[in-house]
């Protein structure tokens, strides 16, 4: 994960500037941004960085920490939770729990995602963590690891405080880490309606209705945050995902989510450069009972760029030098440097694809007198 933050980090200026000669028009929301997932890549941005009150976007992490808590087997999805008056009383968006009636942790995940309910978000946040506060720190570390820098949580549900705070960068990271970690938890942001306690309630994000492609996040709204939308949509295997924030309405934030997910689709080419699978190139080795080892990458090496400009990207290997056994599989020999129009966009490790044992005693010596002569 703080791969992925690095490479966003790496690709905002480059490709703010692309986008701009590109004619995307300007937005009336404060702060936004458009990033290709595959390619961990920021392809337009606004404010990305400026701190904001994310509201109900919060809940992105608190989904967030209760899927890692049932992957890691401290909860389950039929686990039946007591309903505890903090939580009852919640004020803002609710799903309805009831005092009287436990709830299972399944049936607060379609709350709190669907309906965005905030009784669900702190009801999950207290069998996670038995009290809300002691949630809220593990939200906060766990937002430290995965490369938050912009963000401190003191809630679960995103209610104001002054303490309580995102950016448009963070919130995007931590959307790409649910998609990419729990695909099998993704699902439950398509869901278009969610009945509980007898009250249906419909999903917020009206993207859901307005494009197929469009399978997920999260909106949020206060006063002072104003309206916020967090859409992620999938066409063919290409996704986008666009955060818009402290939009004026519902229908701004509706509109320019959309725009920034078609301009992205429209404009761009998400490109794979090179595959995990196959090999990058074969390398020199010296001492090793082979006298070369084969070298590729950990995992696709993806980037996004302007539709119909793919003379302009290229990829270059620069290895340690010289290499000399024993090596490991998947240890470090090198770096794939990828470039657009002759500026780095990105910066890959190189490993190697097997392991290679030293040579015999003979074999070493003719290699060292050769390293000596050269």
């Amino acid at each position: 994960m703080p791969r992925l933050l690095l490479s966003l980090a790496m690709f905002v200026l480059s490709n703010v500037a692309l986008a701009q000669s590109l004619s995307l028009p300007p937005l009336a929301s404060k702060s936004w941004l458009l990033l290709d997932v595959a390619a961990n890549q920021l392809i337009a941005s606004q404010g990305a960085q400026d701190r904001i009150e994310p509201a109900s976007l919060t809940k992105l992490m608190t989904a967030y920490v209760v899927f890692e808590a049932l992957r890691d087997r401290k909860l389950t999805l039929d686990q039946q939770v007591p309903v505890s008056t903090r939580a009852w009383k919640t004020s803002g968006s609710r799903m309805f729990i009831d005092l009287k009636k436990p709830v299972t942790v399944d049936e607060l995940l379609h709350g709190m995602i669907i309906q965005s309910g905030n009784d669900a978000a702190v009801a999950l946040a207290e069998v996670v963590a038995g009290t809300e506060d002691g949630f809220a720190e593990l939200m906060n570390s766990e937002a430290k690891r995965i490369g938050l820098t912009g963000s401190h949580f003191v809630n679960a549900s995103g209610l104001p405080d002054p303490q309580h705070y995102s950016t448009a960068f963070d919130l995007a990271v931590i959307a790409s880490a649910i998609i990419r970690e729990f695909p099998d938890r993704y699902g439950l942001y398509s869901i278009k309606e969610y009945r509980y306690n007898g009250i249906t309630q419909p999903n917020r994000n009206r993207l859901l209705w307005l494009d197929p492609a469009v399978d997920g996040l999260k909106t949020g709204h206060t006063d002072s945050a104003g309206y916020c939308l967090i859409a992620s949509a999938k066409r063919t295997d290409r996704r986008m995902l666009a955060v818009v924030l402290n939009a004026p309405s519902n229908a701004v934030r509706t509109q320019e989510a959309q725009l920034l997910l078609n301009f992205g689709f429209q404009m761009f080419d998400t490109i794979r450069v090179q595959e995990k699978d196959k090999p990058v190139s074969t390398l020199t080795l010296w001492k090793g009972k082979s006298p070369t080892v084969t070298a590729g990458v950990a995992q696709d090496v993806v980037v996004a760029i302007p539709r119909g400009s793919n003379d302009k990207l290229t990829a270059d290997l620069t290895s340690q030098q010289p290499l000399v056994a024993p090596i490991a599989r998947g240890q470090r020999l090198g770096t794939l440097k990828v470039s657009y129009e002759g500026k780095v966009v990105g910066e890959y490790p190189v490993i190697a694809r097997e392991e290679v044992p030293v040579a015999g005693l003979a074999g070493r010596m003719w290699d060292t007198i050769r390293l000596w002569m050269k």
